[in-house]
């Protein structure tokens, strides 16, 4: 590895645990090799995978100790390594989350990535919003749509709705021509979800979701469950499709064995963004979707909270785990 002489700030964890385990360490900064580009990050996206990977609970171990972290970064392109010819110093670039985040993860000021490993950032999008839109849009898209198959006019669960990925799936949904149905746990977000564009929310505390699937669709069920969640609650989604429906997994965020439903014959999908995202054509669809939402405006990232500078990543953590968020959470690295 031929490095620039040159160090630079990146978020670091050495044992697993909680957001205190986090800590920002000088790193050497390698020269980008032959088709690898160095880019400045200007801001960082955080997603609900990085604190199960901070913690162990993901589905490939951290690379102990001295673990990197951090899917999804806006950043600026400073040089290119030999063969690259897709992007040039200057140019604005977002990374493209297909990658093991213990060795590449962007938490940092700056970073070498592989050049299949970054997108250019839609024209004229500011580096906060772009840190926030290409995971949560591209598993939304790339997971109902491309997976799931979703349609105009088909009714489309969404649990988890609350999250950057469901915000995003809801605006996805409206922009693909379906009704979104959102699910939360408690009654707090239900406004906030409906002034989103959730065309209905169910509250799954009080409310019984298979009921009022049926009742919102006049007796009939959904097309679609975009589920987050998994665990025992899989099959009552399961249940509330429509025969021949279609359930897509994208997340376990309950750690307990899935459930199917027996409401056959039914789909189910285990969808895994990153297989998608590492496909050429994969990117290439994801990325005219979103460019083209964020310039008509269909799509426009719900923003929780930003924060300023490397050190308040733990913060950043703890927000993200409190569940009290609606949309995406975004740490500023640099202007």
């Amino acid at each position: 590895m031929t490095t620039t002489g040159m160090t630079t700030k990146a978020v670091l964890f050495h044992e697993l645990g909680g957001p205190e385990v986090l800590r920002v360490e000088e790193v050497p900064l390698p020269a980008p090799g032959p088709g690898e580009v160095l880019v400045r990050v200007e801001a960082i996206g955080l997603n609900r995978a990085e604190a199960l990977f901070r913690s162990g609970a993901y589905y490939y171990p951290a690379t102990l100790p001295g673990s990197r972290l951090g899917y999804e970064a806006a950043g600026v392109v400073e040089a290119v390594g030999a063969g690259v010819t897709a992007y040039a110093p200057g140019d604005p670039v977002m990374a493209a989350a297909n990658f093991e985040f213990g060795t590449y993860g962007v938490y940092a000021e700056r970073v070498v990535l592989p050049e299949e490993y970054v997108v250019a950032r839609p024209e004229g999008v500011d580096a906060v919003t772009a840190a926030a839109v290409w995971l949560g849009y591209f598993t939304a898209y790339g997971g109902m749509v491309l997976t799931g198959g979703l349609r105009p006019g088909d009714h489309v669960v969404i649990t988890g709705a609350s999250s950057g990925v469901g915000t995003a799936a809801i605006q996805t949904a409206l922009r693909v021509g379906a009704v979104p149905i959102a699910t939360t746990r408690g009654e707090g977000k239900r406004k906030r979800l409906l002034d989103l564009g959730a065309a209905h929310v169910i509250v799954t505390d009080t409310e019984d979701l298979v009921e009022e699937v049926r009742r919102i669709t006049g007796g009939a069920g959904a097309d679609l469950a975009f589920d987050a969640i998994g665990g025992p609650g899989f099959a009552r989604l399961g249940d509330a499709l429509r025969t021949g429906g279609t359930a897509v997994l994208y997340g376990w965020l309950d750690p307990r064995p899935i459930e199917l439903s027996m409401n056959w014959p039914l789909t189910t999908h285990a969808y895994a963004n990153g297989a998608l995202a590492r496909t050429e054509e994969g990117r290439r669809r994801a990325a005219g979707f979103i460019g083209s939402g964020l310039r008509d405006g269909s799509l426009a990232p719900v923003i929780a909270e930003t924060f300023d500078g490397l050190e308040r990543i733990a913060d950043a953590h703890r927000l993200m785990e409190s569940n009290t968020h609606l949309g995406k959470i975004v740490v500023r690295v640099s202007p």
